[in-house]
C-alpha cells in the first residue's frame, strides 16, 4: 500500500495482534494504538488493562511498528455506562459493547487515530466490509461463529469510511496459528468473555455498588407469591437460576422469569411450562440502516435477537424513520428489552435498533 498509514485498535488480545501483522505484511504503515476505556478503582481489579498493554508493547516491539496510549475513560463512563446504569434502572437488559463500538472506537478512537496521520484505522473484529462509490457496507466474517457485525450494528456510514477489517477471511483456529507461527507473545492468549468493566467478580455485587437494590414479591402468573427477588435489575427473561425457588410437589420442571413489572415491583415466573416465553413479534427503535434505508416499506430478511443466536426469518416493516416492527416466521424464545436486533440478507448486515418490546405471547394470533 505504498507506505498509507493504518492505526490498528490494539487491546492486548490475538485477535488485534494479528491484524496488525496482516497489515505490516500488506505494506501499510502500521501503528498501535491502545484504549483506555475504564478507570478501576476495586483492588481486586475488574479490567486487566495493565496486562493488555505489557502485552501491546511485546507484539508492537517484536513487530517494529511504533504504539500510543489514550485515555477514554471519561468518554466511555458518559456515553456507554451511564447508559449501562438507565437501562438497568428501566429493568432492561443493554449490550454496553454496541454503544462502545459506536461511542467510543470509531468515534474518538478513529478521530484521535487521524491526528496521528491514519489514512484508515483497522481492528480485531471478525468481519468484513466493502467501499465501494462511496457506499459502505458491512459484511459477514468467513468465521459465522465468530462473526461480530451483530456489535458494530449502530455504525454510520461516516464511522465505516476508512476502515479495514483484516480478519475477514480467516477462522480463529487461522489467526491462533499466524500467532503462533509469528512468535507473537498473544498467542495463546485466553479471549476476553464479558463486560470488561465488571470482569471476573459477581455481577449482582457490581451493579449493587451503582444502583441501590429494592426487594419485592415473586408472583406466578396465576397471580401466586411464591417468593422474594432481591432487586427487578439483577433478573433476565429466561432465567432459570438464581432464583431461590424450590419445585412443586409432583411437578416436574423448573421455575424461570417471564416478566418484570417495574411499576409495582414484582418479578413474574412461570414453572415448567415455556410458552409466555415465547413472541410472535418485537417491535424496534432507534434503527440504524446500513447503508441506507431501503425503499420497501416491508421486506423479508434473517433476524439476530441477541449475539449467541442463529439467524431467524422474519418480516420487517418500517413504521418511521428509523422503527421497525419485526414479524418472525417461527416464535422466539425470551426476546429482551434492551437488547439488539440486528437484520441480515445473506451476505451483509443491514443495521439493528433497540427491543422495546415484543408480542403475541402465550398463543395469541398476530
Amino acid at each position: 500500500m505504498n507506505g498509507r498509514r493504518v492505526v490498528v485498535g490494539m487491546s492486548g488480545g490475538v485477535d488485534s495482534s494479528v491484524a496488525a501483522l496482516l497489515l505490516k505484511e500488506q505494506g501499510y504503515d502500521v501503528v498501535g494504538l491502545f484504549m483506555r476505556n475504564w478507570e478501576e478503582t476495586d483492588e481486586s481489579g475488574a479490567c486487566t488493562a495493565d496486562e493488555d498493554y505489557a502485552d501491546v508493547v511485546r507484539v508492537c516491539g517484536l513487530l517494529d511498528i511504533p504504539y500510543y496510549t489514550v485515555d477514554f475513560s471519561k468518554e466511555y463512563m458518559e456515553r456507554v455506562f451511564s447508559h449501562f446504569l438507565e437501562e438497568y434502572r428501566a429493568g432492561r437488559t443493554p449490550n454496553p459493547d454496541v454503544l462502545c463500538n459506536r461511542e467510543i472506537k470509531f468515534g474518538p478512537f478513529k478521530r484521535y487515530a487521524r491526528e496521528l496521520g491514519a489514512d484508515f484505522i483497522a481492528t480485531g473484529h471478525y468481519c468484513g466490509i466493502s467501499h465501494e462509490e462511496g457506499v459502505h457496507r458491512l459484511l459477514k466474517a468467513r468465521d459465522a461463529g465468530k462473526d461480530q457485525t451483530y456489535f458494530l450494528n449502530q455504525l454510520t456510514q461516516p464511522q465505516l469510511e476508512g476502515v479495514l477489517f483484516p480478519l475477514a477471511g480467516l477462522v480463529k483456529t487461522q489467526v491462533r496459528e499466524i500467532a503462533v507461527q509469528n512468535g507473537l507473545a498473544t498467542a495463546r492468549k485466553k479471549d476476553s468473555t464479558g463486560i470488561c468493566f465488571i470482569g471476573e467478580r459477581n455481577f449482582r455485587k457490581f451493579l449493587q455498588e451503582y444502583l441501590p437494590a429494592q426487594p419485592g414479591k415473586i408472583l406466578s402468573l396465576g397471580g401466586e407469591v411464591v417468593g422474594e427477588h432481591i432487586g427487578l435489575m439483577y433478573y433476565t427473561l429466561g432465567q432459570r437460576r438464581g432464583l431461590d425457588l424450590g419445585g412443586r410437589k409432583g411437578e416436574e420442571g423448573r421455575w424461570f422469569v417471564v416478566r418484570k413489572d417495574m411499576a409495582n415491583n414484582v418479578l413474574y415466573v412461570s414453572h415448567g411450562d415455556e410458552t409466555p416465553l415465547y413472541s410472535a413479534g418485537c417491535t424496534v427503535e432507534n434503527f440504524n440502516f446500513i447503508p441506507f434505508p431501503p425503499r420497501e416499506e416491508q421486506f423479508s430478511c434473517r433476524a439476530k435477537l441477541r449475539y449467541r443466536q442463529a439467524e431467524q426469518g422474519v418480516r420487517a416493516v418500517r413504521t418511521g424513520e428509523n422503527t421497525m416492527t419485526l414479524f418472525f416466521d417461527e416464535p422466539q424464545r425470551a426476546v429482551t428489552e434492551g437488547q439488539y436486533a440486528v437484520l441480515y440478507d445473506e451476505k451483509q448486515c443491514l443495521g439493528g435498533g433497540v427491543i422495546t418490546s415484543s408480542f403475541g405471547k402465550q398463543g395469541d394470533v398476530v
